[in-house]
């Protein structure tokens, strides 16, 4: 009888544990993308044309650690998201817009086409 408590006690540690995991990977993936809007609005005015590049590549790999958890969000935190990529996509577009990416050819290309990716994902 005891191992009996002590393995059902054992088995809901491990469900609580499990859900609390869980909750804190989708809170960190908002947090991520919180974070990365507030860099760009404070420093992406001294960016570097690799600094760009990283930010593009960033922004991608924080959009699909989103996407994973895509499910679990409430209306709530999928309009904050929302909110955070617009803010995100607007101060890449206005990088490009003011001129960062001429430095390379056809990299600024590129970023439009990431950008415009991402805002059509976005609206599908």
């Amino acid at each position: 009888m005891k191992r009996m408590k002590v393995f059902l006690l054992s088995v809901c540690l491990a469900v609580v544990g499990m859900s609390l995991t869980s909750c804190s990977t989708k809170q960190h993936a908002i947090n991520q993308l919180e974070d990365f809007s507030y860099e760009l609005q404070y420093k992406s005015k001294y960016y570097s044309v690799n600094d760009w590049k990283d930010a593009a590549d960033r922004f991608i790999k924080i959009r699909k650690n989103v996407a994973k958890h895509e499910m679990d969000y409430s209306p709530e935190e999928k309009a904050r998201i929302g909110e955070l990529e617009g803010e995100c996509a607007g101060y890449m577009a206005k990088g490009v817009k003011n001129g960062f990416f001429d430095k390379l050819k056809g990299f600024k290309n590129e970023v439009v086409g990431i950008i415009e990716g991402i805002l059509h994902s976005m609206l599908h």
